[in-house]
């Protein structure tokens, strides 16, 4: 009696065995799955290769950029230095006042052509944009003077009307005071001004530049300033050889003095520019390195539940196997 309800029990649970289907052992040399078991999304293994090559060139990239900025600063950074005792007496005989009240205003703005910089070219258009509103008003004229691709960029969205000049591709070739002067002169003769206002980043290290303001005055209002007397009345306790007159001599020290503060300013920026590139790239390469351990984890990670998948379809297809015989 007995064996008879096996058989019967037997003959019913066969057909149930035999319509399941048993799926194939996959093999163990393929890992790479884009979907997990039940429906679960999982990263494919070529997807983290990939991704791993791709940080790793990047990361190349941007150590070589590091030391391409190191060199170009070494370079510079002496000629800057340097050049700082070419302004310095101008500063000592003409003083430096950047808070005059004046008509007709020039913001001379030095930017780079290249980014991967840091924000050393967002910080000059804002110091630019602040002297633009203390010295604009109904009666006065403020123009800009952009000197940069990248300072032309952000400028001529809201200001194009204020443009007066735009140079770039400056540190195409390397810079000289011959260079500079011209750029200098080539400035003078386009704009009419009362006050010269040179914005640009002062080199103090690799990872610190701080956004200096240098004034530069015309010839009249130097000779009016001196009239009222302060700092710029000692000019009248000079005496004057030759045959020129004080008006000669001081359109002479004013277009001197402008090419000397350019030619400072333009070295000055390129050194900030070389720093902060540097310190930029380096944090670049710090982060690449950074991702690739983090998808190096994700790489084993992925490969070990892969093929540990792999291994428990193999013994769930053995021991159905087993079950069915």
């Amino acid at each position: 009696m007995a064996m008879a309800v096996f058989r019967r029990e037997g003959r019913r649970l066969l057909p149930s065995i035999a319509a399941r289907p048993i799926a194939a052992a996959p093999s163990p040399i393929s890992s790479d799955r884009e979907e997990g078991p039940l429906g679960v999304r999982s990263i494919s293994t070529q997807v983290v290769r990939n991704r791993m090559k791709s940080v790793k060139n990047i990361q190349k990239i941007t150590k070589a950029m590091k030391m391409v900025a190191a060199s170009k600063l070494r370079a510079v950074q002496g000629r800057a230095e340097n050049s700082r005792g070419l302004w310095q007496p101008f500063t000592a005989l003409l003083g430096d006042n950047p808070s005059i009240d004046v008509k007709k205003s020039v913001v001379v703005t030095l930017s780079s052509d290249k980014g991967l910089c840091g924000g050393i070219n967002s910080t000059v258009v804002k110091v630019s944009r602040a002297l633009y509103k203390l010295n604009a008003g109904p009666e006065k004229d403020v123009k800009f003077v952009i000197v940069g691709e990248k300072a032309k960029a952000i400028m001529f969205r809201d200001s194009k009307n204020d443009i007066s000049l735009t140079v770039t591709e400056l540190n195409k070739n390397p810079l000289n005071y011959a260079q500079v002067s011209v750029l200098a002169d080539d400035i003078l003769k386009n704009v009419e001004f009362d006050a010269l206002r040179i914005v640009y980043n002062k080199f103090h290290s690799v990872v610190a530049f701080l956004p200096t303001v240098a004034t530069v005055l015309s010839p009249e209002i130097i000779e009016k300033e001196s009239e009222v007397g302060g700092k710029l009345g000692e000019l009248d306790s000079y005496e004057i050889e030759g045959g020129e007159t004080k008006g000669e001599i001081l359109q002479n020290l004013a277009e001197f003095q402008f090419s000397c503060v350019m030619f400072n300013a333009v070295l000055e920026n390129a050194c900030s520019e070389m720093g902060a590139r540097m310190s930029a790239m380096d944090s670049s390469s710090r982060n690449a390195g950074e991702m690739l351990d983090r998808l190096t984890l994700t790489y084993n990670r992925t490969r070990q539940a892969s093929i540990t998948t792999d291994l428990i379809e193999i013994i769930s297809g053995a021991s159905a196997l087993e079950a069915a015989k």
